[in-house]
């Protein structure tokens, strides 16, 4: 099969995420790593773009010379992944969908519902993949537990418990870091810091594994640096569309946690636990019988699982590898639409704009519903109610 030319917006030298795309992008050798506009300053763009292999007419200094540049040739890029600071990802993920490229976008997909709610419709119209990166969601365990989840396993689901706390933004004299400054300043992050830099990604986990979406929610969020504008702690309760009652704990100040992201989920025969931090084992309660752990790589797994694994059983898979899946689902669709079939069903996982629109559905309610002491708001974006 041909490989898939990809390009990427933002991501430069020195970024923390710019990284983890490119290698998960070329992991299965599906996309060769043909185009990027890297860098905000053009010079530095252009320099470490040649510098990571790219032809000199293909390393741009900004993206929307590499917009005019890839929509004229032959050989132009079928996927853009946008990386840039989040009050972009909307103006450069439109340009490019209007031109004809699918788009990878990172969380947050837009800064309001409104943008976020055009993105949609505009994927629908040009028939444009526009995908969002819940990378986590490509971990293999998380695909099994979604698919147990569906086939009855645990029974109902009553109660889902998501987590995504970290430490790592608990020293007040940090105010002053670019690192951290631009999460907790409205002009940058928007309405919410830390529920919509790390709460979204549990929300969204939540959603994906049980099947269910969030109806409403009511969250209490505090500043506990109190320099800050946004909120660095959050504890949101929320509805689901089935039926069940969720609760996630978001944090940056949870001084001790590292990365911190976990799911649990209980129904009425079972209860299912993952944590991404130990992504090889997913813990399974039957009603009245003893604790499971299913391991990564096991015989007689679901499809989607075996699909998203690639070493053998007892070795570590780490976030890259969760991200190149996403990337993997993404070519899978690509090529299907070229050639006029149908995506294999265990592919057909990967975050769409409809996620990343009651993402930022989600982060509006809890950033009013924080607002007004915890009340009770609707989560569903208005093109869904």
């Amino acid at each position: 099969m041909k490989k898939l030319q990809w390009g990427m917006v933002g991501g430069g030298e020195g970024s923390q995420i710019g990284p983890a795309h490119r290698l998960s992008a070329g992991l299965d050798g599906l996309f060769d790593f043909s185009a990027g506009a890297l860098d905000h300053r053009e010079a530095e763009g252009r320099d470490y773009g040649q510098r990571l292999g790219l032809a000199k007419d293909r390393a741009y200094g900004s993206w929307q010379e590499m917009l005019e540049g890839e929509k004229g040739r032959d050989d132009r890029i079928d996927l853009v992944s946008v990386a840039t600071p989040n009050s972009t990802h909307f103006e450069i993920t439109k340009a490019f969908l209007e031109n004809g490229f699918h788009v990878l976008c990172e969380k947050p997909m837009t800064m309001t519902v409104d943008e976020a709610e055009e993105i949609v419709r505009l994927s629908e119209s040009s028939s444009r993949i526009c995908a969002v990166n819940y990378g986590y969601t490509g971990y293999s365990l998380v695909r099994h537990m979604k698919a147990m989840i569906a086939r009855g396993d645990i029974g109902k689901v009553r109660v889902v418990k998501a987590e995504f706390a970290h430490g790592h933004h608990a020293d007040a004299a940090d105010a002053d870091n670019p690192r951290v400054r631009w999460r907790y300043d409205p002009a940058q992050a928007g309405v919410s810091a830390q529920f919509a830099d790390c709460g979204i990604h549990a929300m969204h986990m939540a959603s994906f594994v049980t099947g269910q979406e969030v109806t409403k929610l009511a969250s209490d969020n505090v500043s506990c640096i109190s320099s800050r504008v946004l909120e660095d702690d959050a504890m949101v309760n929320f509805r689901m569309s089935g039926g069940a009652v969720g609760r996630l704990w978001t944090s940056s100040i949870a001084l001790g946690n590292q990365h911190g992201l976990s799911i649990q989920v209980f129904g009425e025969t079972g209860g299912l636990r993952w944590s991404q931090e130990h992504p090889n084992q997913l813990f399974y309660m039957p009603l009245n019988e003893r604790l499971q752990i299913i391991e990564r790589g096991e015989s007689n797994l679901s499809p989607e699982a075996d699909r998203t694994t690639r070493v053998t059983i007892g070795h570590a898979e780490g976030m890259p590898l969760a991200f190149a899946n996403i990337y993997k689902d993404l070519a899978e669709a690509i090529n299907a639409t070229k050639e006029g079939r149908a995506i294999d069903p265990a592919a057909d996982l990967y975050p769409r704009a409809s996620d990343g629109l009651r993402s930022m559905a989600a982060v509006a309610a809890v950033a009013d519903s924080g607002s007004r002491d915890a009340v009770w708001v609707d989560a569903r974006p208005p093109m869904y109610r």
